[in-house]
């Protein structure tokens, strides 16, 4: 069994949502602590949330991406569900008292994926095209890029959205790039958004596994599967997005890189010491979108490293803020 430790439970109950892309996610980090722990007995508790229930009204106005996790995060306090996966960017940036999201996983693609068929990318859509996202990120960065484009909300798991492109509802419609490689339909992906013209949603590609505080037993269980390198990367993401007080659905986008000291461009080489952070906060119309980067020398312990990261992230919100970032955000806010 490798040198992994023998782990002292013997049942895992993973708590998650029952849609396709949530399935796969949770049964991928099931097959990863199988291979390290053949002899555990690995359940999934499979949770409708409130976020899957409400299909017919914007996320903006039922409280965001935050519907998606409360009931799995509820079974963890009730003792069901000992982790519950989540895609990192539903995650709210404020947890709950008593859980932590312990492991950051290697990240997939981070990018948003054009998908129609039609159209081969965004600058062959015609004018007055209709392109459908459920993202405010998405709308106010497409909108800045192409704003004669006609933006409508689209909703639903993966197979309902693709299936109202099929309908014709839409020319093009936008989702994460990773989830659709995570369910096989890679086929339906026309290209990737360039990040210059749609900058990623913070934590976008990743998964993070969350569970209660103080469980030793569970961390031990699940520190194989953490990336300190990604760790790092999503640690300043988030502190941006929550120095800004932004939840998951709001017009924020933030992408952290880890380069060479000599890197000119923002390509994902993963490769040095330097962390590069930009960030972006846009009117839901794309009339404005202000745009902020900055890049530390990471230095010290993980921990230590860790701890530059979330300053970057409150640096490059601060710098975000001067520009008239939180005039923005009130009127989302509170319109």
């Amino acid at each position: 069994m490798s040198n992994t430790q023998q782990p002292t439970l013997k049942t895992l109950n993973i708590a998650t949502r029952q849609s396709p892309l949530a399935l796969w996610q949770a049964e991928h980090i099931r097959d990863r602590l199988l291979a390290l722990y053949p002899e555990m007995t690995i359940n999934l508790l499979k949770i409708v949330t409130k976020g899957d229930k409400i299909l017919d009204t914007p996320l903006a106005k039922i409280g965001g991406k935050g519907l998606f996790v409360k009931e799995l995060e509820q079974a963890m306090y009730d003792k069901k569900a000992d982790i519950a996966v989540h895609s990192l960017k539903d995650v709210p940036m404020q947890l709950p008292e008593g859980l932590t999201l312990g492991v950051y996983c290697t990240r997939a693609a981070p990018t948003d994926a054009f998908v129609s068929n039609t159209y081969d990318n965004i600058d062959e859509l015609p004018k007055g095209a209709v392109v459908g996202t459920s993202s405010l990120r998405r709308q106010c960065q497409i909108k800045a890029y192409r704003p004669d484009l006609q933006i409508k909300t689209l909703r639903g798991n993966v197979g309902t959205r693709l299936g109202k492109l099929d309908a014709g509802e839409y020319d093009a419609i936008i989702l994460a790039t990773s989830g659709l490689q995570r369910i096989e339909l890679d086929e339906r992906i026309r290209g990737e958004l360039d990040i210059n013209v749609c900058l990623p949603a913070v934590g976008q590609g990743a998964l993070a596994i969350e569970h209660r505080e103080g469980d030793t037993d569970v961390q031990a269980l699940l520190a194989p599967l953490n990336d300190n390198r990604a760790r790092i990367r999503l640690i300043a993401e988030r502190a941006l997005n929550r120095h800004l007080e932004g939840g998951c659905q709001v017009p924020i986008a933030a992408y952290a890189v880890l380069h060479a000291a000599d890197a000119t461009d923002f390509a994902n080489d993963d490769a040095g010491d330097q962390l590069w952070l930009r960030g972006r906060v846009g009117q839901a119309d794309g009339s404005e979108l202000l745009k902020a980067d900055k890049r530390i020398a990471l230095t010290g312990t993980q921990a230590e490293q860790e701890e530059q990261a979330n300053q970057l992230g409150i640096d490059v919100a601060e710098l975000l803020l001067a520009d008239g970032a939180g005039d923005i955000l009130a009127a989302i806010y509170n319109p």
